[in-house]
């Protein structure tokens, strides 16, 4: 059984696949965004998967990729085209190659056009492919710089795309309308540019008369890009917190263990967001907690002082982990949630002031 998550970065319009085997736990990425790398890898740690790669279509133009920053975190390996003249790739892939994850594998198909190094990347049994930037839906990729071409492009399409079955499902690089899949079948009936009878002369008129601005982000993202992600000068990595052993969850929240809190009050702030008749109520409270209720922290945040990490709990996690996003809105840096809230702490037999006992 296949495992499989699209994800979106919203400031580039990119779309990020993880792809895993069920079997082995073997996963891999396509198209990683650097910003979104934490995102990325709280999904993979969630999920029990193991990141064997991060696979690229092509050089992107428009945001700088997150597979070396990956590799960092996970292990991961890096694989692009050869044809892409990146440095720093573990594998470089040609026209026929398949890139394995566990059981699962993808065939690599070179689809030239809108850079010389776009590949297309199709699951084992043709049920989906993964376009790039080479078909869009119902559009294509631009073909004017990177070595853009829009006779290859046109004939790759054609050839290494429209020959999978009709029902085989497309997922592009990006999208700037909320669309998400499209279908062999869909693309070459409906696509304006290269479905129907659309022939190549009218394909390469139409590109070299769509005079687009260039991408804002080229001069940044194409250098680190041919680095496969490393950073230069030009780019910092995201600086991890370092108060405590945190962890970052999918939904976007750093979470702290009761046992470590537990041992280290006197090194935080504990901030209890229930209500007062919580605070006092049978769940009792950890001890020297400030109450402020949720409802009153975006007003009352200015009241808590700046100087120790503050740790939120509620009575499950839910609202506590709503107030880390108040607080760091309202600045707070050092910011962290407690998961299972006041129920897991009394669960594991940690120390309440009041309460039942």
């Amino acid at each position: 059984m296949l495992i499989f998550r699209q994800l979106f970065d919203p400031t580039s319009s990119t779309y990020t696949y993880l792809l895993g085997c069920s079997a082995t736990r073997e996963a891999l990425l396509i198209d990683p965004v650097f910003e979104q790398v934490r995102r990325d890898a709280a999904l993979i740690t969630e999920l029990g998967l193991t990141l064997t790669w991060t696979l690229e279509t092509h050089v992107h133009a428009d945001h700088i990729t997150g597979a070396w920053l990956l590799k960092q975190k996970l292990g991961s390996g890096i694989a692009l085209a050869a044809a892409a003249g990146a440095a720093g790739a573990d594998r470089l892939l040609a026209d026929g190659d398949r890139v394995e994850f566990g059981r699962r594998a993808l065939e690599v198909r070179a689809t030239p056009g809108h850079t010389s190094g776009c590949l297309t990347y199709v699951l084992d049994d043709e049920s989906m492919a993964f376009t790039g930037d080479c078909l869009l839906i119902r559009g294509s990729g631009r073909t004017d710089f990177q070595q853009g071409d829009p006779r290859q492009l046109y004939r790759a399409v054609r050839s290494r795309i429209f020959s999978l079955p009709e029902g085989c499902l497309l997922y592009p690089a990006h999208d700037y309308r909320g669309l998400t899949v499209t279908s062999v079948a869909e693309e070459k009936r409906f696509n304006p540019r290269l479905g129907g009878e659309v022939g190549e002369g009218d394909y390469v008129g139409y590109m070299k008369n769509l005079d687009l601005p260039h991408p804002k982000k080229i001069d940044e993202a194409v250098p680190a890009n041919l680095r496969c992600g490393q950073p230069g000068n030009d780019t910092e990595v995201p600086p991890d917190p370092h108060w405590a052993p945190l962890r970052f969850t999918f939904g976007g929240v750093w979470e702290v263990e009761p046992h470590w809190l537990e041992e280290n009050l006197a090194a935080v702030q504990v901030l209890d967001v229930r209500e007062p008749s919580e605070f006092t109520g049978p769940l009792g409270r950890i001890r020297g907690a400030t109450l402020i209720p949720l409802g009153d922290l975006a007003k009352r945040a200015a009241e808590l002082p700046k100087g120790k990490p503050i740790v939120t709990v509620c009575r499950a996690g839910s609202r506590s982990a709503h107030a880390t996003a108040i607080l760091t809105k309202a600045g707070f840096a050092e910011v962290a949630n407690l998961p299972g809230g006041m129920l897991r702490w009394r669960a594991e037999g940690r120390s309440v002031d009041g309460g039942s006992h």
